[in-house]
């Protein structure tokens, strides 16, 4: 299992389908379109081995067609803040290495 689908899958359910949003469950299909490129058999294993792991939960709604969505658990969402913390950092941090770029080129 690559490492990286499981870090995107994590992403995805942690920042919702437009990646700026608070954790929320996510149907199957609202994943495969935020993570774009995702083979449906690597998003189905990955999301396999994220539950299995404890990371996600999986639930299923008695509906026709039956609907299935994925959340994070609390273990899955632990790294949450921290990681949203770095990127709120990062983007406040955008306009100081504009600044120190034009001043670089300055001299």
């Amino acid at each position: 299992m690559s490492g990286k689908w499981v870090t995107l899958v994590l992403s995805a359910l942690s920042s919702g389908p437009d990646c700026d949003d608070d954790p929320r469950p996510m149907r199957y299909s609202e994943l495969a379109r935020v993570l774009a490129g995702v083979s449906p058999k690597m998003l189905s294993q990955t999301l396999k081995s994220l539950e299995r792991d404890g990371l996600i939960d999986r639930t299923a709604t008695a509906t026709v067609p039956v609907t299935v969505t994925y959340e994070l658990t609390d273990l899955g969402l632990s790294p949450h803040q921290t990681v949203r913390q770095l990127k709120l950092w990062s983007e406040a941090r955008r306009d100081d290495e504009s600044m120190i770029a034009s001043v670089c080129s300055d001299l």
